[in-house]
């Protein structure tokens, strides 16, 4: 028997398929709510849609859910349905596309890198500002837009296992497991956000708000299921790994500062304080031993892993001029009801 300190409040494990807001988002819902063997060609054109948009990625985000925990009353084998990945397909092409774009050019992968080390005496993104003049309600959404990231933390990386061999799967699964508490329920980094969002008075549901994010920080999200689920993205999956894992100490310490500042609950500050010293950690290891070791193996994959790490700190800056240009402005960050 477990003992009475053990026990975790209930948590629901899927939730419910999400209020569409707009034609894409709109299609993969009606979609989903039949079963899959009644399924039947998306047809919805995407060309002229906003890729980085609230209503492409939410139908992206609940197409990838199929390969996560899924939907309540939605038929499991939808997520091999033909029908659905052509149309995930779709969408996949019209983000990633804007990506290529978007994102900065590659260089190589040991610059990329070094630039991630180099952290500024003074900043002007949410940690920063965070850190020296927000609120509580502000850190609250901050929470927010991250829970549909942390409530999934480490799941996306996880499917590059795989896809790796030698001492770069070695090391890289050493990571994953500090990352899945090294053994032990109560401390895996998924829970513990969870236990953080109940502290702060918020719904710590999976994707409990799902619909109330942009689609800034959906696709962050959605940039680390489309690279994992794909073999070919192999090495952008592990560039976005060492840039999520380089760059999460300093804003983690930072926001263990705001939240002292803020006279938070503890369930909170353990949370980025966990990160700071977990990750810190974790930052030579995957530069020397799953960056080097991978390209030691298949030179040819540095441009796809530096574009891993550009992809992610591109879809991060734009999440930060949201996030700032609401809050300078003194209105909410997060959607309206009527989005």
């Amino acid at each position: 028997m477990i003992p009475a300190s053990k026990v975790s409040p209930t948590r629901s494990a899927a939730r419910a398929l999400p209020r569409p807001c707009g034609p894409l988002s709109s299609a993969v819902v009606a979609a989903l709510s039949v079963p899959a063997s009644a399924s039947s060609p998306i047809s919805v054109d995407t060309v002229d849609s906003d890729p980085y948009g609230v209503d492409l990625q939410l139908a992206l985000y609940t197409c990838y859910e199929m390969h996560y925990r899924g939907f309540t009353d939605v038929d499991d084998n939808w997520e091999w349905n033909p029908d659905l990945l052509r149309f995930r397909a779709e969408l996949e092409d019209r983000f990633s596309t804007a990506l290529t774009t978007d994102v900065d050019p590659a260089s190589g992968a040991r610059e990329a890198v070094d630039a991630l080390l180099t952290e500024p005496a003074h900043g002007s993104g949410p940690s920063w500002f965070l850190k020296d003049t927000g609120t509580w309600d502000q850190m609250r959404e901050y929470f927010i837009h991250r829970s549909v990231y942390h409530l999934k933390e480490a799941d996306p990386h996880a499917f590059a296992i795989p896809r790796l061999t030698g001492q770069a799967k070695a090391s890289f699964v050493a990571i994953e497991f500090d990352e899945y508490g090294g053994g032990h329920g109560d401390h895996v980094h998924q829970k513990l956000f969870a236990d953080l969002l109940e502290a702060a008075d918020l719904d710590a549901d999976y994707l409990a708000y799902l619909e109330q994010v942009p689609g800034e920080s959906l696709a962050l999200v959605n940039l680390m299921s489309m690279f994992g689920l794909h073999r070919s993205s192999r090495a952008a999956t592990i560039g976005h790994f060492a840039a999520t894992e380089i760059t999460s100490p300093p804003g983690s310490q930072r926001l263990v500062h705001a939240l002292e500042r803020l006279d938070a609950p503890d369930a909170c500050v353990h949370f980025y304080r966990e990160h700071v010293e977990a990750d810190a950690m974790h930052e030579q290891v995957v530069r020397h031993d799953v960056i080097g070791d991978l390209l030691d193996r298949e030179p040819d994959l540095e441009p796809d892993l530096v574009f891993g790490i550009n992809a992610f700190l591109f879809l991060e800056d734009k999440l930060a001029d949201h996030l700032m240009s609401c809050w300078t402005a003194g209105r909410s960050s997060l959607n309206t009801p009527d989005r």
